[in-house]
């Protein structure tokens, strides 16, 4: 999977390859790509539920100026 050492979400280079979290579906075990560990820890506390993170987007383009 090419993604050019960037994270599939921010698109924020990834500092190593090391710190780069191997992001899967907890549904089915595949393999998705290569995430920041901010994005990562980002869709695990939103239990990657995309009810959810369309309610933080909502939530955010309310306070917005």
């Amino acid at each position: 999977m090419e993604q050019d050492k960037r994270c599939m979400i921010c698109g924020d280079p990834l500092p190593s390859i090391l710190s780069a979290h191997v992001d899967h579906c907890h549904i089915t075990g595949q393999i998705r790509s290569l995430l920041c560990p901010h994005c990562n820890r980002g869709l695990g506390h939103f239990r990657e539920d995309i009810t959810r993170l369309q309610s933080a987007i909502d939530y955010l383009r309310r306070f917005m100026k």
